[in-house]
């Protein structure tokens, strides 16, 4: 008989909105990928290792070279002094990750705190791991948790907290209080956090990304979890990086090999030298997103929506009601998918319980004619939703 945890889920809300959009031919803004195909140097290395490399089973824990070049990377980048070879392990993709963390730190009945909204990865893999989540819900426009909202949340049976930050899908950077303040709570709790930190490289503006880890008691206590997808807009890649001290690691590659074991070794030659060699796309890659960001947003604008502030990732959310629309999100997509075609993202689906409906993501990691009419469609969806409103409002 299958297993209730994974046969009773439903088809995520990704699947289902970009299945629409291929479906329909229209415009999706909904699942992030980029249209620009990552950098072409890159793309190279990998296709030379392929053809002149080493194609058999590389090591468990990863290629030496590129466990190096994810040291390397933070130390330059994030002020991190990372051992490679017993604090870095690769994985296949950020979610493989994910799912490494959760089997090898929860027991059965541990209580994990997570977020919401979240990565509908989380509570699936959180549950097969035998763990129970305890959610903390986030709202519009800020997105920020407090003290209150913690100290309901951790409490004896608190074994780990799930972190995302960069935050999809708020396009929230978190500051430097509320990190500090989560930390507070893990040391207080002993607890361990898994910090899904993919989106580090991709922080607009002022913003600065820090890391958990780097704060005072965190060290020794967090799972620190990156992506090359993200940091070079290659998402079909799938290849990720766990770094945490050498007890933790311990635990966490024992659980990985029973995973997926490895991951294919032209990539990982090739994101070892992009982590080496591309500082010029690191420098440049968020300021071409922050340009289609403000393309987006202000299109949007002129149109008559309401767009909340995205300090990163690859989105940007509209607050419906402040734009005039009276539906709920997932209804709102539907209506844009289907009779205006351009897909979109209700974030009511990052939730599990009491969920904030009125707020839809859009992806704006895409070329500039697309985000165009992507806004216009958009447009048309709202003139709809408004008409029927009216049609069904009481005389």
């Amino acid at each position: 008989m299958a297993n209730a945890i994974f046969s009773n889920l439903p088809t995520t809300i990704f699947e289902e909105m970009s299945g629409l959009a291929r479906a329909l031919g229209a415009v999706n803004l909904g699942q992030g990928f980029p249209d620009d195909p990552g950098p072409e140097a890159v793309r190279a290395k990998a296709a030379e290792a392929v053809l002149d490399g080493y194609n058999q089973y590389p090591p468990m824990a990863g290629l030496p070279e590129l466990r190096q070049a994810v040291a390397g990377h933070y130390a330059r980048s994030q002020g991190l002094d990372l051992d490679w070879a017993s604090e870095v392990t690769v994985t296949s993709g950020a979610t493989e990750a994910l799912a490494a963390s959760f089997l090898a730190l929860i027991e059965p009945g541990d209580e994990v705190v997570v977020f919401q909204p979240f990565y509908d990865a989380y509570l699936p893999l959180i549950r097969r791991a035998g763990g129970v989540p305890k959610l903390v819900r986030l709202e519009p426009p800020h997105w920020r948790f407090t003290r209150p909202m913690l100290e309901a949340a951790f409490g004896p049976r608190t074994r780990l907290v799930v972190l995302n930050n960069p935050i999809n899908p708020t396009g929230v950077v978190l500051p430097d209080e509320d990190l500090a303040l989560l930390a507070e709570f893990c040391v207080a709790h002993d607890a361990f956090a898994v910090c899904d930190e993919v989106w580090e490289q991709v922080v607009f503006g002022e913003a600065r990304h820090r890391p958990l880890i780097a704060y005072p008691g965190m060290r020794e206590r967090t799972v620190k979890i990156g992506s090359a997808g993200k940091m070079f807009g290659l998402t079909g890649w799938k290849v990720g990086f766990l770094c945490a001290a050498p007890a933790l690691t311990h635990s966490l590659a024992r659980a990985h090999q029973f995973l997926t074991f490895t991951t294919p070794p032209n990539l990982q030659s090739a994101v070892a030298w992009g982590l080496d060699s591309a500082a010029d796309w690191f420098r440049d890659m968020p300021r071409g997103l922050e340009r289609s960001r403000d393309r987006l947003a202000g299109g949007l604008a002129r149109e008559g929506f309401a767009v909340l502030p995205s300090q990163g990732t690859y989105f940007l959310s509209i607050d419906l009601p402040a734009s005039g629309v009276s539906e709920g999100d997932r209804d709102f997509c539907l209506r844009a998918v289907k009779e205006a075609g351009v897909a979109a993202i209700p974030v009511s689906a990052f939730y599990e319980a009491d969920p904030v409906a009125t707020i839809v993501r859009l992806c704006f990691s895409k070329g500039d004619a697309t985000l165009d009419e992507g806004v216009a469609r958009l447009a048309r969806a709202r003139d709809l939703s408004l008409r029927a409103t009216r049609a069904i409002a009481p005389a």
